[in-house]
């Protein structure tokens, strides 16, 4: 059931019992399975292929919520598995984003608000509460329940089965109860060309903070300092400057 108000870009395909509301955009070459629902106020972009039974741009699961009219943002060359759910924002941020070349796995929640980079994936039964950010090339493992207003930064790797109820800072690899930092992400900082140089600063920011342990401030400034040439170190300082609920 298609609205006659959607639009639907060139070689886009829809299944049998699919329903696609007024209003939503879908672009060339995408393909939506079957029994799957696109509310209204969705734009999806080119190329992707969304799998059976997922809702997309419904309401949010957020008793505050009181009716307005808010929207999905979903990028070029996504893959949205079977028994996917992605709620429409609220009045907070007005939208829930996904990136370009993302991966959601079957029956991943993706709540109110959400903003998610490019290249992220999250596997299996994996979870976001509302007003989560994910940023770009953030692998979650499955099953991993992210906490409200939580940020994952880029390039992180969560394992299987574990909360993030702080945030948790790019580059490194996350595990345990309660999580806690476990090294950097090496195998995916070389996959994706990363030099030597890049990750030994990446690595002695670091160990400032997780070796050391100095205090905030302290560590923020001696990066700001010492490592001022390298942006993946700066990155590192403006995500501790900005996080509001601590970082594990």
């Amino acid at each position: 059931m298609v609205h006659p108000n959607a639009d639907l870009g060139k070689n886009v395909s829809v299944g049998p019992y699919s329903v696609i509301e007024d209003g939503v955009s879908i672009g060339e070459g995408t393909s939506v399975g079957n029994y799957t629902t696109v509310k209204s106020g969705t734009t999806i972009g080119k190329g992707c292929h969304i799998f059976h039974n997922c809702s997309i741009g419904e309401i949010p699961q957020d008793l505050k919520f009181k009716g307005e009219e808010t929207q999905v943002e979903i990028g070029d060359n996504v893959t949205i598995r079977e028994s996917v759910t992605i709620n429409r924002g609220t009045a907070d941020k007005g939208k829930t984003v996904i990136g370009s070349n993302v991966l959601l796995m079957a029956t991943v929640h993706v709540a109110h608000d959400c903003f998610l980079g490019d290249h992220v994936i999250m596997s299996n039964l994996t979870t976001l509460g509302g007003h989560v950010t994910v940023e770009d090339y953030a692998i979650l493992g499955g099953c991993v329940l992210v906490h409200q207003f939580t940020n994952i930064g880029a390039h992180v790797f969560i394992g299987g089965g574990f909360r993030a109820v702080q945030d948790v800072p790019p580059y490194i690899l996350a595990a345990g109860e309660p999580l806690a930092f476990k090294g950097l992400n090496k195998i995916g900082l070389d996959r994706r060309g990363f030099s030597n140089e890049t990750i030994a600063a990446i690595k002695k920011a670091y160990r400032l903070i997780y070796i050391k342990k100095a205090p905030k401030k302290e560590v923020i400034e001696k990066i700001q300092n010492e490592l001022n040439d390298v942006p993946e170190a700066m990155h590192i300082a403006e995500f501790l400057s900005s996080s509001e609920r601590g970082i594990i």
